[in-house]
């Protein structure tokens, strides 16, 4: 961190003006390029923020129309999506500050912010809270319990905030800023941080010391890896068959990906990649096997069974990653951790190096001049590729695999006449249900920043909102948001807010009428898709199990007031795609499709438990099998040091 010179003096201002004013002037640096960290503030006001940090924004707007510039959203937690979603595209670089009422305002925005810290995503939360001076409690919307005076609603922020404080005095605000500050800007402690101002304190007026206000600047460095442990990586991978990357999140995020793509050109170490890792490695690279784990390609997973050293970088090493454990299968299988946050380094006991991963990766790749992995080795990966590529092919096009000939399209066919028809630097955007999954294997990734997919908490809702975010931070590139009707009817609020703002997003909406993903899975774990149709209640029955419900979500989405595009077949598909590309503004492309021809199989598992015992004989059939699976989990303790 480093600070202009010392101002003298004392300005007068409420607690919610200082909050704005200083706000508005921090910055951060990285390989010295310096940029603002905010980038606004999105907000919805209620009893407990209009006067305090609503008044605030609208005398910054007046007097300082570029300080913190305000967007109204319609929905609290989409709200932090569109925030969270915006640092994502901007590799934590920048941050939006989200605000809200107190009551049901803020406890709104508790799942999107444990998204955040999921995801490992910086965004200022700043909900408002019951009176300090207590004045009139019990409030309108106030918790009131008999065992605690001090505790409301806001304390449900702790547990899903990386730093949390409450502002029950002025003179507390500039400490609680500057550790607010401190963990955003921390790539190994960033997530959501909470500051709860008390609605009467963000109306109290106090003198504050202009040094509050100087333009701050907060560097974020490059712990570089100490020479032995890189010399250490060196060994190990010298010394390996079948070396394996598992490339994360964190590669995208330190900017890693040219040098990821450097070593493994020198190398020919073939790349496995997380949801958030994808497209560090295009899809075309002879060493990218795409997707890896549960949602994975049977390129990346068959490698992954036999590879004797396993080099994760920047990733978190969620159960999808590891198939739940069961995709390393090599006896003497070891591992690799390079990561700057010390609780993912140290995963599966592995050697561990808290670096930066772009500085670590460019060392590794030096000490390993003059290395390739064995030909044949390279060329068992090249064979895999070209048997995974074609059962894509297979797959997501219509003209191809004849899948949705006489009848509705599958949704992979769906993914591949999107894929196919947006550009190169065009963004996918996903989080919830099938698609997910079927996006982390089927898309093909042609620009490094051209697939979003929130997986850390695969959270339904955050598409539209996400989208949103993204289109925010990357305007000169077209976003798809690709959203299925349970996530749509969750959350569509935020095309309200793209339309007010004039921001384009590209909505595909594939209706199925009903939970696909979760049907699947309830089908294999033998409880027979209960309760995942949108379905009447049949009167005979007594059951969800009647004719379909009669949603119609494009009637919907064009309530917002924007174009729908409805579509039955591939060319009406290809059409729409086309139209929207072309179109300024933001548009709805409404596709149905079949909830029951899936994508192909990634052949890897995820656990999910299946009751022990069961009076129907699909649980009992899936019992069997998960007990199969179970039975190949393995600790994946490696002793390396």
């Amino acid at each position: 961190m480093s600070t202009e010179p010392r101002v003298e003096g004392t300005v007068r201002l409420t607690v919610a003006q200082a909050v704005v004013r200083y706000l508005s002037r921090q910055h951060v640096e990285r390989d010295g390029e310096r940029r603002r960290f905010f980038a606004g503030c999105l907000g919805i006001f209620g009893h407990g923020n209009v006067a305090g940090l609503g008044q605030a924004l609208l005398q910054a707007e007046l007097q300082e129309p570029d300080a913190l510039p305000y967007v109204l959203g319609r929905n609290e937690q989409a709200m932090v999506h569109t925030a969270t979603a915006y640092a994502r595209a901007k590799d934590r670089m920048e941050a939006w500050a989200v605000t809200s009422s107190v009551g049901p305002g803020a406890t709104n925005m508790v799942t999107g912010a444990a998204l955040a810290t999921i995801n490992r995503l910086p965004v200022l939360l700043l909900p408002a809270d019951t009176f300090a001076g207590r004045s009139a409690s019990p409030l309108l919307q106030e918790l009131e319990l008999p065992s605690a005076g001090d505790v409301t609603v806001n304390d449900c922020f702790r547990p899903v905030s990386r730093y949390f404080d409450r502002v029950w005095r002025p003179e507390q605000l500039p400490a609680a800023l500057n550790s607010a500050m401190r963990v955003l800007t921390d790539p190994a402690e960033t997530g959501a941080v909470t500051i709860c101002l008390p609605q009467d304190v963000q109306a109290e007026a106090h003198d504050w010391p202009l040094a509050l206000f100087a333009e701050r600047t907060w560097r974020i460095g490059r712990p570089r890896p100490e020479a032995d442990l890189v010399a250490r990586v060196a060994e190990l991978v010298r010394g390996a068959e079948r070396p394996l990357v598992v490339a994360g999140g964190g590669v995208h995020y330190s900017g890693a990906v040219p040098a990821l793509q450097a070593l493994t050109a020198a190398t020919g170490i073939p790349v496995g990649q997380s949801q958030a890792g994808k497209g560090t490695l295009l899809f075309d690279d002879p060493r990218c096997l795409g997707a890896i784990g549960s949602t994975g390609t049977t390129a990346a997973n068959e490698i992954a069974r036999s590879a004797d050293l396993v080099i994760g970088v920047g990733t978190r090493w969620t159960d999808f990653t590891t198939a739940s454990r069961t995709a390393f299968q090599h006896p003497g299988v070891r591992f690799v951790n390079v990561n700057v946050a010390p609780v993912d380094s140290v995963k599966h006991a592995g050697l561990s190096v808290l670096a930066d991963a772009r500085e670590t990766l460019t060392e590794l790749t030096a000490a390993l001049e003059g290395h390739r992995v064995d030909p044949a080795y390279s060329e068992e990966v090249a064979t895999l590729r070209a048997e995974w590529e074609q059962l894509v092919d297979d797959a997501c096009h219509p003209e191809v695999s004849g899948l949705g000939a006489g009848g509705m399209l599958s949704q992979a066919e769906v993914l591949g006449v999107v894929n196919t028809l947006s550009d190169p630097r065009d963004v996918v955007v996903c989080a919830a249900g099938s698609m997910p999954g079927d996006l982390h294997k089927l898309w093909r990734v042609r620009d490094p920043k051209g697939y979003h997919v929130e997986y850390g908490y695969s959270c339904m809702g955050y598409e539209v909102a996400g989208g949103l975010g993204v289109a925010l931070a990357e305007p000169d590139r077209d976003v798809f948001v690709l959203v299925g009707d349970g996530s749509y009817l969750m959350m569509a609020t935020e095309l309200a807010t793209a339309v007010q703002e004039g921001i384009k997003i590209i909505v595909v909406l594939v209706q199925n009428h009903g939970f696909a993903s979760i049907g699947a899975l309830s089908e294999s774990l033998g409880s027979q898709r209960f309760g995942t149709a949108y379905r009447y209640r049949d009167t005979g029955t007594g059951r969800l199990d009647g004719d379909r419900l009669p949603l119609d979500l494009a009637a919907n989405a064009a309530s917002f007031g924007l174009p729908v595009l409805r579509c039955t077949t591939a060319e009406e598909l290809r059409s729409a795609v086309g139209e929207a590309k072309a179109a300024t503004g933001s548009v709805v492309v409404h596709v149905e499709t079949d909830p029951l021809v899936h994508a192909p199989d990634s052949r890897a598992w995820w656990e999910v438990p299946v009751s022990e015992v069961a009076e129907l004989d699909s649980t009992t059939a899936a019992r069997r099998t998960y007990d199969e699976h179970k039975a190949t989990q393995r600790h994946l303790l490696d002793p390396t040091r």
